[in-house]
């Protein structure tokens, strides 16, 4: 896939859609889809993973990006290249900088089911060759705040011990009433909707919606219960992305 830059915003939200992978691995992504065919820049791909008990993801090549999970719900057991050996349960995160090429495996732990989000973070061309890297943080080392209207866990950004090269931020945020998102100018991001219900801007927002943006403007979360998204924003790089499978080139 040629991704030359994201299109314009959407007016509405866009419904993820249901990727099958060839190890049985089911994803609910939010792009590149059909609807929404680019990547966003800095962000190739986004989607939230389903892996059953007997699946899973055997050891593969990443290069050229670098890769977020959190998750959300059971334990995965990662391995790597590097001689990293990691189970990263509900509420943790791990970041692997793929570079000039890393090797890792996913599998669920405790022979459990697991649910996380994945996020690709395309490398900028002067750095596509650096060495590859790996980090993690656990639940409780990721900043937790309660703010008007949310309350707003840092998995990438300021207080978090998990950082990438690409400057980025990621919120998971769990809306009680009102909480308005804003990006810094000249930053492209996107929300993704975890669970529950709500509105962004008035138009229904639900678990597996997301909203492209690309310009700075302040949106408005609201929900009449309790409303999950991750908010997530970075600084493009203004170069195009070319994801052919594992590797962004």
């Amino acid at each position: 896939m040629d991704a030359n830059g994201p299109q314009s915003d959407p007016s509405t939200p866009l419904s993820g859609e249901l990727v099958r992978h060839g190890t049985g691995v089911n994803s609910n992504r939010a792009f590149p889809t059909n609807s929404y065919p680019s990547s966003l820049d800095p962000f190739v791909l986004f989607e939230q993973f389903y892996i059953d008990p007997d699946t899973g993801f055997p050891m593969h090549p990443h290069r050229g990006f670098e890769i977020v999970s959190y998750m959300l719900d059971g334990g995965m057991d990662h391995e790597d290249s590097l001689g990293v050996s990691n189970t990263a349960y509900e509420g943790d995160a791990m970041r692997i900088t793929t570079g000039r090429g890393i090797r890792h495996s996913e599998f669920p732990a405790d022979g459990q089911g697991c649910t996380g989000l994945q996020l690709w973070v395309n490398l900028p061309r002067a750095e596509k060759d650096v060495e590859p890297d790996y980090v993690d943080a656990t639940a409780d080392q990721l900043p937790t705040e309660e703010r008007d209207g949310a309350t707003v866990t840092t998995v990438v950004g300021d207080g978090s011990p998990i950082d990438l090269i690409t400057p980025m931020e990621y919120l998971d945020v769990v809306v009680t009433d009102s909480w308005t998102w804003s990006m810094p100018d000249g930053w492209a991001g996107f929300l993704y909707g975890v669970d529950g219900e709500g509105t962004v801007d008035g138009a229904a927002f639900t678990g597996g919606d997301v909203l492209p943006m690309t310009d700075a403007r302040p949106v408005e979360l609201q929900t009449d219960g309790t409303f999950r998204v991750v908010a997530v924003s970075g600084r493009p790089h203004g170069e195009p992305i070319h994801q052919r499978g594992p590797f962004v080139l």
